[in-house]
């Protein structure tokens, strides 16, 4: 028998795909930094402490943006949005390793860069959880979610054969490159009628409200998106100088490690989505789960010197928090559709996010060298139980209860 994809079917797979490439591009943007802070010390460029600075005026700019993108990306058409934000991104990306004379000013253009790649995630949530149904559109998230993380250690790989000025090169021909290409493909999606604007299910009373939002558990998904967002950011962010300074590897070798360990991490949003489906599709269970693996591998690198061990161990801490995050991003924002607010209610989520990085950023930056990493590792541990806790649906929980009870 022959498989035969739907109309629909193959709509959204040309619509995630496109995403998913355009944000494989975001992602390689935003990590290249962190993969080349090892080299950029070893040059004597940047210390420790500007670049501690960098990412995190690039965190504070990216989350700002998010808050201010999400907001427009429901009222602007999502191809102005995500084009315009990979061009400029792309600018600002290309200038930064000119402006070695001055680290203000070279933090104030990667600051830029973190705006600008604000303005595309909101948006793109938003076209394709209104232009495909709600399983199509829980993969197309899945598939760029996918991307986000596989692009971490391509940022490596360029890391490890390249010059860090280069690095930078290609990242900013990427986003150039994918700017263009996006806005003539969403140019022709318009065109063939797979996008359309405004296209959400209106089954809510309060329907286009913020009171919606709530009804849909926004301040519990916010804690969960600050705690996952400091991982799967900051963590990650050092991750090439952890295992540079505190294991002892030589620079080069870090960055050949950091790629190989992000490759693995980026597998994390297809086991998510396997595990979810295995679990009946439960959200708030998987999380739950996910948390708690995270918070036991944490406490197993810290408790395990060996380097090997080590690094598997804060691999796969990294990797359940980002499989809470996958959940996150491609079940939770895509199913508030219902509500007319998806693009605001993402740019939210990505701003906690954001904000809470940029702000663990500045404290692991001076942590690393005061308290020292095997005590930064606690401080990870103790952040993923919070999560942990926040993540557990205690009303839905006590609703189930007192309906049993009630029978």
């Amino acid at each position: 028998m022959k498989f035969k994809l739907s109309q629909k079917a193959k709509e959204a797979f040309m619509l995630g795909g496109l995403c998913s490439v355009s944000y494989f591009a975001v992602y390689i943007a935003r990590n290249v930094l962190g993969a080349v802070t090892p080299k950029i010390l070893e040059s004597g460029a940047f210390t420790e402490i500007e670049i501690g600075s960098m990412s995190s005026v690039y965190f504070a700019a990216y989350a700002i943006g998010q808050l201010i993108n999400g907001f427009m990306g429901d009222r602007i058409k999502a191809k102005y949005m995500i084009a315009g934000g990979l061009i400029l991104a792309g600018i600002t990306n290309f200038i930064f390793p000119y402006l070695t004379v001055s680290a203000t000013a070279a933090t104030a253009v990667y600051g830029l860069t973190g705006f600008s790649l604000a303005m595309i995630y909101a948006p793109m949530t938003k076209i394709v959880s209104e232009n495909t149904e709600q399983i199509y559109a829980v993969r197309c998230s899945f598939g760029y979610t996918f991307a986000s993380f596989f692009a971490t250690p391509a940022a490596g790989l360029f890391a490890t054969f390249l010059a860090w000025q280069t690095v930078f090169t290609v990242s900013s021909s990427v986003l150039g490159i994918m700017g263009a290409l996006s806005f003539a493909f969403f140019t022709l999606f318009e065109r063939r009628g797979i996008v359309k604007y405004g296209q959400y299910e209106k089954n809510a009373k309060e329907s286009g409200s913020i009171k919606a939002l709530f009804e849909h558990a926004i301040v519990r998904f916010s804690i969960i998106s600050i705690i996952t967002g400091i991982i799967r950011t900051s963590v990650i962010f050092w991750l090439a100088t952890y295992i540079n300074q505190y294991l002892g590897f030589l620079a080069e070798q870090s960055a050949g490690i950091y790629t190989g360990a992000t490759f693995i991490i980026s597998m994390m949003s297809i086991i998510a989505i396997v595990i979810y489906e295995a679990f009946g599709r439960r959200r708030d269970f998987t999380i739950v789960i996910m948390f708690i693996v995270s918070a036991i591998s944490f406490l197993l690198t810290y408790l395990v010197s060996s380097p090997i061990l080590n690094i598997i161990f804060i691999v796969l801490a990294i990797m359940a928090s980002n499989g809470a995050a996958a959940i996150l991003w491609s079940v939770y924002c895509p199913s508030l559709r219902d509500t007319g607010r998806v693009s605001t209610a993402t740019g939210f989520l990505d701003f906690v996010s954001y904000m809470a990085a940029a702000v663990a950023n500045i404290v692991f930056a001076n942590a690393a060298t005061s308290i020292g990493w095997g005590n930064l590792i606690l401080v990870w541990f103790g952040i993923v139980l919070v999560g942990l806790f926040a993540s557990i649906p205690y009303k839905d929980i006590a609703k189930r209860k007192h309906e049993y009870f009630d029978k």
